[in-house]
């Protein structure tokens, strides 16, 4: 809790001017309809007014500055029009809860103001999260010393050192060292690449156990996550063709009511010899009748209602448009690591030369569990999966880029790339050899072990599958997804092996982040409406660019889930078909209320000028249809 005196309470406003806004308008409105009902005139006179100056402000404003600078008409100015109109009708004919009906139409304007303000914060924390990827400094080499100097100092040609665990500050050509490093914030490839002299680095990837000398051969202002930060902020900038539809429709719509609420207001004395004092009259409640607000809540009720019920499933909503857009998905396109897989290397198959799988784990456990390379982690997990106990392995060194070496029991134990464990130990087998081969040419990584001279067998590791996978894919494609598609960071051979399990035919491998999205790009000019689902930051740009993006909750980077639209809580992802389906739901609903709202509008603008009713009635009937339309939105509460 915090009070008025609060330091909070402004920063509050600041973040949220919007929403304090509309809090304020609502809680004036409640107040002046309640002073109004005790009979309180002259308070609830001077409560009503500020409700009116404190929730319209922004749309008046808004309202105007069209009017001024683009010469066009909106819903912002004729909703302004339409309260002022039912308050002057109220005070002219002392019919003071006229007053609070065009309060009331203020305090809807102003709630989905707030949200739409809610909306547009988030490209700023996308950006400010992705700048979290980069550092400020980087340590050069000049002069035979090392300094550390500022990334916008760096010059072409600079040489830059990076010692093991460190973040590579900016891109770079290696020129001398080598080392694994771990590329998954930035290309998404599941496993550390190892890169040697004349190798390109990225800056925002995390050097391995090898000291590196880069040379810098470009500015650092074009390094690769300098163009992811700009890709999302041109996507996220970008207005939608949806959108721009519905802002035409909305000046289109005030425009066409405004004009014909002055010739309501100046023909009939001349066409139907109506007074003055009818004319005026009948025009004002031509302008309160024709006030937009069904049709508004034809909408934001049932998308806040799907956003309420999505929750409740693990689905987060970030605005009621995007609930709208996953209906109407044509295509979808999946990053492969750490969203169709778990991103996490795991042992998959062990091929032991004499069966004796226990003494294979138990050395390369002994000696994987004194190295941090992703893959000896996985050994070692799944070794204690087994219950398998190990003795301690000594004078253990790591060989960087081919392998490990150590002494148990005083005899050598060598873990590592066919070529290092081969060569200092004899008997492998043709048969072992083609089976490796078989393992690789589907993607797995196969490590050798080998002990006293003597072989042992092998380790595949892999990044395995989501279990929810395919039957979401099998679903996908029954829900009559018309396209899905496979991108990857990673070869094409693993890439192809994953989509192939998973029965996806269209497989982009090899991507950076802004193939990505050129392929949603592709996709959208083909397909219209496509998602993206992703969880890392090199997937930022395509889920920003993406007509909606599909975050992975639990998994996903900081970024991913502020550029999406959308987030999968606790990584599940067969939650994109609840969400998918609850779109679709909310499209219908929407359309029933739209047609019912619309079909209201006329009834009563028929019902003023043919049948002659009265403001109470007229204002009732505005309302009423507004009710109707919320609570038939309310329905998508249901599960």
């Amino acid at each position: 809790m915090f009070s008025i005196t609060s330091p909070r309470v402004p920063t509050l406003l600041k973040q949220h001017p919007d929403a304090v806004a509309a809090l304020l308008c609502g809680v004036l409105v409640l107040l002046g309809w309640l002073t109004l009902q005790s009979g309180w005139l002259g308070l609830a006179l001077l409560i009503l007014p500020a409700a009116y100056v404190i929730g319209g402000y922004e749309s008046a404003r808004e309202g105007l500055t069209t009017l001024f600078e683009e010469k066009e008409l909106d819903v912002d100015l004729l909703m302004i029009v339409a309260a002022l109109g039912a308050a002057a009708l109220g005070l002219w004919r002392r019919e003071y809860s006229f007053i609070v009906d065009g309060a009331v139409l203020i305090l809807i304007f102003s709630i989905s103001g707030a949200l739409e303000g809610y909306a547009m914060q988030r490209t700023e924390r996308s950006i400010r999260g992705l700048m979290n990827l980069t550092t400020d400094t980087a340590r050069v080499w000049r002069n035979g010393r090392e300094e550390e100097i500022a990334i916008a100092n760096l010059q072409i040609g600079s040489e830059i050192i990076v010692k093991p665990g460190e973040l590579v500050p900016t891109d770079g050509l290696i020129v001398e060292g080598f080392s694994a490093l771990n590329q998954a914030p930035i290309t998404g490839e599941s496993m550390p690449v190892e890169k040697t002299i004349g190798d390109e680095v990225f800056a925002g990837t995390i050097n391995g156990s090898g000291a590196l000398r880069l040379k810098l051969h470009q500015p650092p202002e074009s390094s690769l996550i300098q163009r992811v930060i700009r890709l999302v902020e041109q996507a996220q900038t970008e207005t939608p063709p949806s959108q721009q539809f519905i802002e035409r429709f909305e000046r289109g719509y005030a425009k066409a009511i405004v004009i014909l609420g002055i010739l309501f207001a100046l023909l009939p004395p001349f066409l139907w010899g109506w007074s003055w004092e009818t004319t005026i009259y009948r025009a004002l409640i031509f302008l309160v009748v024709a006030s937009p607000c069904a049709l508004m809540a034809a909408t934001m009720p049932t998308l806040l209602s799907g956003i309420a019920n999505g929750a409740r499933q693990g689905i987060l909503f970030k605005n009621g448009a995007q609930l709208e857009l996953i209906g109407r998905v044509s295509a979808i396109a999946f990053d492969k690591t750490g969203t169709l897989t778990t991103g996490k290397p795991q042992v998959v198959q062990i091929m032991a030369v004499d069966q004796d799988k226990t003494q294979l784990l138990k050395v390369a456990a002994a000696l994987e569990s004194l190295s941090e390379h992703p893959i000896g982690e996985a050994v070692v997990r799944f070794a204690q999966k087994q219950q398998i106990d190990w003795q301690r392995a000594t004078n253990v060194q790591a060989h960087t880029g081919w392998g490990i070496t150590g002494e148990i029991d005083q005899q050598l134990a060598i873990v590592g790339k066919a070529a290092f464990v081969r060569e200092q130990s004899i008997g492998w087998s043709d048969a072992l050899t083609t089976f490796v081969q078989q393992l690789e040419s589907s993607g797995k990584t196969v490590i050798w072990v080998a002990y006293a001279g003597k072989p042992l067998g092998v380790i595949a590791i892999a990044d395995q599958i989501r279990s929810e996978a395919q039957s979401t894919i099998a679903r996908l494609r029954q829900l009559g997804i018309r396209e899905i598609v496979m991108l990857s960071g990673d070869n094409d051979r693993t890439a192809r092996s994953i989509a192939d399990e998973l029965g996806i035919d269209q497989v982009y491998s090899e991507l950076l982040p802004e193939n990505k999205v050129d392929v949603i790009r592709l996709l959208q000019r083909q397909y219209g409406t496509v998602a993206m689902v992703g969880d890392g930051i090199n997937d930022a740009p395509a889920l920003a660019q993406a007509s909606i993006g599909i975050a992975m909750g639990a998994a996903g980077s900081d970024v991913a889930l502020e550029t999406a639209d959308i987030v999968l809580m606790a990584d599940r992802l067969e939650r994109l078909i609840g969400a998918i389906r609850l779109g679709r739901r909310a499209q219908r609903i929407v359309k029933q209320n739209i047609v019912f709202a619309l079909s209201f509008i006329v009834l009563l603008l028929v019902a003023n000028f043919v049948s002659h009713i009265t403001l109470p009635l007229g204002v009732v009937g505005h309302e009423g249809s507004t009710v109707l339309v919320t609570l038939s939105g309310l329905r998508l509460l249901r599960n």
